[in-house]
């Protein structure tokens, strides 16, 4: 089920995290997230992935997807 633009998608995920820089820790990722203006659900998703460094937006991507 598409929940578009919004929510937990991958697009809104990664328009949260535009301009963080690389590499990026998931606590990281979390704070800029947050200083965007990042909703609940887009915060939540980022807390669930692997506590790891995050060299790029695709390897943002695939902690998303371990998240889910």
């Amino acid at each position: 089920m598409s929940r578009g633009v919004g929510g937990r998608s991958p697009s809104n995920i990664s328009h949260h995290l535009k301009g963080i820089e690389f590499p990026a820790s998931r606590q990281d990722l979390v704070r800029h997230a947050q200083k965007g203006g990042a909703d609940e659900e887009v915060l939540g998703v980022l807390k669930q992935m692997p506590e790891r460094q995050y060299d790029n937006m695709a390897d943002v991507m695939k902690g998303v997807g371990q998240a889910e």
